[in-house]
């Protein structure tokens, strides 16, 4: 059967905390879906076999497998060519390749699996369905917990020698008192412009001075980056400065990447981009103040438009739909 008689797609979005389905039409629409707890299974045989009986009951919504064209999934340190899982820190499994592509179509009597790291899915999902449709060229940042990124150009997602190309967030942008990075390096630009690098400025400014901000009102272990995105847009020079600062090293951080692959735009999804201008107007302003003349004026700096519940999965369908 061709896609016009196989016309969905799975994609699946494994996060630490929960793997969410979805089954996709063509046109991005998510016409069922289920979710089941990444942890809690004991052993990833176990995982693979619960996730397949939750999801043989939304494959049956659809018409049965026949009507499934591929599956995708989304997953961190997912490699795209070899279809396994390595060492990634935050799932619940300790063995460094976990062959999971593999596993899956062996349960779905061999439908045919995609994986890639859970950025790469969303650059897949934007330029599929979201606000890089019709470009070739764009690098997408994921702002989260971490900060994530896939690159495209001319059309392909960049996976390097290895599958593993693309790893942004771990560009080291304060080389000598950088804070320690999960990664096991310093001053990696994760450190500083995820939601986690945001909550950990507002800790290091309350606990080393005594200026005045509505910050204090919190237990300082407790700060969170939504914490300091309230208290910047009531307008609390302390908060907002934090995102003046944030801002300014991601944009910095943009006008390098340009240099590389001369983009059509930066896409950025996650949930600092809730902000919204508290964060993108200093980004926009220190890409402008310090990409390479020959780049200026190029680049479009774009929110994404797919919605958060459903981007991931969207993403991960998107490989389904490659041949």
């Amino acid at each position: 059967m061709n896609q016009e008689t196989k016309p969905y797609v799975i994609g699946l979005d494994l996060g630490g905390t929960n793997s969410v389905f979805g089954i996709v039409d063509k046109e991005g629409n998510i016409v069922a879906q289920t979710s089941v707890k990444t942890k809690g299974h004991g052993t990833v045989e176990q995982y693979v076999a619960d996730c397949v009986e939750a999801l043989n009951v939304i494959i049956a919504e659809v018409g049965g497998i026949d009507k499934i064209n591929a599956m995708g999934i989304g997953a961190p340190n997912g490699n795209y060519y070899t279809g396994c899982i390595d060492f990634a820190p935050n799932l619940p499994w300790q063995e460094e390749h976990i062959p999971l592509a593999r596993m899956f179509s062996d349960a779905l009597g061999g439908l045919r699996v995609r994986m890639t790291n859970d950025a790469n899915a969303a650059a897949m999902g934007e330029m599929i369905y979201g606000a890089a449709k019709g470009m070739k060229n764009f690098i997408m940042i994921t702002l989260g917990t971490g900060v994530g990124s896939g690159i495209v150009i001319n059309g392909q997602v960049v996976y390097g020698c290895d599958g593993m190309a693309g790893e942004l967030g771990h560009v080291i942008v304060e080389k000598h008192k950088g804070r320690q990075c999960g990664c096991g390096r310093k001053g990696c630009l994760e450190c500083y412009c995820s939601a986690t690098g945001v909550a950990r400025s507002a800790r290091e400014i309350v606990s080393s001075s005594d200026v005045p901000t509505a910050l204090r009102e919190i237990p300082v272990d407790e700060i969170e980056s939504k914490h300091v995105a309230i208290a910047a847009e009531k307008g609390d020079p302390i908060a907002k400065s934090i995102f003046e600062f944030t801002g300014r090293m991601l944009g910095e951080a943009c006008a390098n990447f340009a240099a590389f692959s001369s983009p059509e735009a930066f896409i950025f999804f996650g949930g600092l981009t809730k902000a919204g201008d508290l964060i993108m107007d200093p980004i926009r302003k220190a890409y402008d103040e310090n990409v390479l003349k020959i780049y200026r004026g190029k680049a479009q700096m774009l929110v994404s438009k797919l919605d958060d519940a459903a981007a991931a999965v969207l993403g991960a369908s998107a490989l389904g739909w490659e041949e």
